[in-house]
């Protein structure tokens, strides 16, 4: 099968950016942001309509990604590591590398039988919620997703929000690297938005790094469908006798070293960036 000329862009893009050092670049074409204004938002789903159309689209996502793993379009090989996920009790945000608009629902595979009835909330980009690609509109905007915002007002109310979702024991997943890497199997360099919200909240964060083989199978673009093993890595706890921004600094740094490790352990290489 012939390789699809976009995503051949995209590696090559990717090689540039790498080289470059920016990693809080996506590849791909992000649509147009517009900004999110306080009252477009319910963040906890408080009203009746929000109600509704969340479940609807819960339904409708686990359907649609459902049938990719059937059709082995999605396909989880391994988690590993569950234990470090149910040895934290009560609220606790998850970071994992970005990838791919599936890795959450992979996340989600790996972690919904161990929630105690408990959702996985995914803090997403304001384009991705005011001008979301399709066909992923339904589910950005209404599959527990928590949209950031140019707006201060929205900030407050997303900040009020994650207080409250972390204090009654939910998941929280945010990709500290902020940019999504099509298939790109190293660990990036992280931003702070994961960890001050750790820190602010006094949470544990548990470390999710995905690694991944090519399979047997070839998608519709020319290339190997990837297999996923998730490895869920121990707690990273926020040490409150530390200054806020040094605490904040600890955490991502010990995030980014579990994530190498498990690169190194996974590849059986040590982490280069910028390699042929």
């Amino acid at each position: 099968m012939e390789r699809s000329p976009h995503k051949l862009e995209l590696i090559k893009r990717i090689a540039e950016l790498e080289e470059k050092g920016l990693w809080h670049l996506d590849v791909e074409d992000d649509p147009e942001t517009f900004p999110l204004m306080a009252d477009k938002v319910d963040y906890l789903n408080e009203k009746l309509s929000s109600k509704i159309k969340n479940k609807i689209a819960n339904i409708a996502g686990s359907r649609f990604f459902d049938k990719m793993i059937a059709n082995r379009q999605l396909i989880i090989k391994e988690v590993r590591g569950i234990e470090n996920y149910t040895a934290v009790k009560g609220g606790k945000i998850v970071t994992c590398n970005h990838f791919s608009v599936c890795d959450n629902y992979a996340v989600w595979v790996a972690l919904r039988d161990h929630m105690d009835g408990k959702l996985l909330y995914k803090v997403i980009r304001e384009g991705n919620y005011t001008n979301p690609p399709k066909p992923f509109g339904l589910f950005m905007r209404h599959c527990n997703t928590l949209p950031l915002s140019s707006q201060t007002a929205t900030m407050k109310k997303f900040l009020q929000a994650v207080k409250i979702l972390l204090d009654r024991g939910e998941t929280i997943l945010i990709y500290p690297e902020q940019s999504m890497w099509w298939n790109y199997r190293k660990p990036k360099p992280m931003q702070d938005g994961a960890f001050t919200l750790a820190v602010r909240n006094n949470t544990p964060i548990v470390p999710i790094f995905i690694t991944m083989e090519d399979s047997d199978v070839m998608d519709g673009d020319g290339f190997p469908v990837q297999e996923y093993t998730i490895n869920i890595l121990p707690a990273i706890y926020p040490n409150r006798e530390l200054s806020s921004a040094r605490a904040k600094e600890e955490m991502k740094k010990a995030n980014y070293e579990a994530w190498v490790r498990t690169y190194e352990d996974f590849y059986k290489k040590p982490l280069v960036y910028s390699e042929s």
